[in-house]
């Protein structure tokens, strides 16, 4: 049996202001309107055989994977079951493999093959993709814990490196010789020229027992803190949710530090299909064509005299005259202008935001909710205008607020809404009011999305003053 694992969390700094931490690089929508982790849920169910699939990702990212592996049409024809992980803490690859290993062994048995992919890697070529994998999974049955190779195309500096050893009876793979950090680009030069390294992918193959056996021999203490961690875990629960206490204990490391460059019997497939990680706004602007001055854009654009220039934006046309190579990349609260060649930089923006503590660094102005998003218009003393959007048979928990009072305003579909001890139906052009300290709920009864404004008041508008009282989505 083959099991895709698929690792979908991190921020995505390097891609600020389209990436926050409520909605990193996987669910960025890429120019062909599909996000990273769409893509790798489509590259994962073509190969032959898969039957499941196992994702493992942040507990607050879980309706946003879900909704987004619910339009994939091709999972719905194949009847693919979908499993989930959910970490209440991030802490690194070490940890997130071996809560996947352990739930493999415990549900299908550790001669299971586990297919490591992480959520934000671009993959075109899916029929070299398959072999490769072929290649990987008949290695991994006989012991091996197998990575992916990609045959460089440059001497990157932002990748690590794997130097290959001794080959191995199928003529393709290698043992590998070492694992090596992010050189300078003088070590970089040298390694292309030997011809022996490959950039490492991130990507791994092996069955459940062996990887098992390599965390019990090489990161023994990854191992028992996600061992005590299922033990305190509702493992029959759909969704499972890593029990935290245990989880947060577990050590902050990447499972090439805690495995890979520790175990044995390690394997290489080197492998020539395009990959990227999308690791920066210049490799995304790849995925645009140019125009005959070098321009990408993916918006409404006026260009003067401007050359070799990437352009983005959510909504707003946008103009540049007279200058070269720049990264412009708009969205509704943030605007990022950068040169291209200071692409990786951009996550020194970030660091800055953090340290000021500001909202752009977590939230767009639209937030995605398991029911919907909301988007916060104005805001000012004392008010906030928010318009809501909750999907059909959707709900907002009951709830009430000790500083605020809203007011609703249906503008598209119908809203069935308890308003403390009423319960009513507001269909378009009708609003209803609820004064602070008053329970209330909206539920969609309809087949197309509600649509509302939302009116705030009151001398306190923070996210945190929500008193859940009941929520299907498990959030009291």
């Amino acid at each position: 049996m083959l099991l895709p694992i698929i690792l979908s969390g991190g921020a995505g700094s390097r891609l600020w202001p389209v990436s926050r931490e409520a909605l990193p690089k996987p669910f960025i929508a890429l120019p062909d309107g599909e996000t990273l982790l769409q893509k790798t849920l489509k590259r994962a169910i073509a190969l032959p055989g898969v039957e499941n699939v196992l994702t493992v990702t942040n507990r607050d990212y879980y309706f946003l994977t879900r909704d987004e592996y619910e339009s994939n049409t091709e999972s719905d024809s194949k009847h693919i079951i979908h499993d989930y992980l959910l970490e209440p803490v991030g802490r690194n690859t070490a940890p997130a493999i071996a809560a996947a290993t352990l739930h493999a062994c415990r549900k299908h048995g550790e001669d299971t093959v586990l297919l490591i992919l992480p959520a934000d890697h671009l993959i075109n070529d899916q029929s070299s993709f398959t072999q490769a994998v072929s290649t990987a999974t008949t290695l991994a049955s006989q012991g091996w814990l197998v990575t992916f190779g990609i045959h460089p195309t440059a001497p990157e500096t932002g990748y690590g490196y794997i130097e290959s050893g001794e080959a191995l009876a199928d003529s393709i793979s290698h043992k590998v010789a070492r694992f090596v950090e992010k050189p300078d680009l003088e070590t970089a030069k040298t390694y292309i020229a030997s011809n022996r390294f490959t950039w490492n992918s991130g990507m791994f193959c092996f069955t459940a027992g062996a990887m098992l056996a390599a965390l019990r021999q090489c990161a023994p203490e990854v191992l028992s803190a996600v061992e005590q961690t299922f033990a305190a875990t509702g493992l029959d629960k759909d969704p499972v949710v890593l029990d935290a206490t245990g989880f947060t204990l577990a050590p902050d490391i990447s499972i090439d530090y805690a495995v890979m460059e520790r175990a044995d019997k390690v394997a290489v497939v080197p492998v020539s299909f395009d990959w990227s990680d999308i690791g920066s706004w210049s490799a995304l602007a790849e995925l645009v064509a140019p125009d005959d001055r070098g321009n990408r854009t993916s918006c409404e654009t006026v260009l003067v005299d401007t050359d070799n220039c990437y352009v983005q934006s959510d909504s707003r046309m946008i103009a540049a005259v007279g200058v070269d190579d720049l990264l412009i990349v708009d969205t509704p609260d943030a605007l990022l202008i950068a040169h291209n060649s200071r692409a990786q930089d951009v996550k020194s923006v970030v660091a800055r935001l953090k340290l000021l503590s500001h909202a752009t660094v977590q939230h767009h102005r639209t937030t995605h909710r398991p029911w919907g998003t909301y988007t916060v218009l104005e805001e000012g003393v004392g008010f906030k205008l928010k318009r809501i959007v909750v999907k059909p048979g959707a709900s907002l928990s009951l709830q009430m607020h000790h500083h605020r009072s809203e007011h609703w305003v249906v503008v598209s579909g119908t809203a069935m809404v308890i308003n403390g001890e009423r319960e009513i139906l507001v269909q378009r052009n009708e609003s209803t009011y609820i004064p602070a300290g008053t329970a209330h709920r909206l539920t969609n009864p309809g087949v197309v999305d509600c649509v509302m404004i939302e009116v705030q008041t009151g001398d306190y508008l923070g996210e945190d003053d929500i008193v859940r009282l009941e929520d299907r989505y498990g959030r009291v």
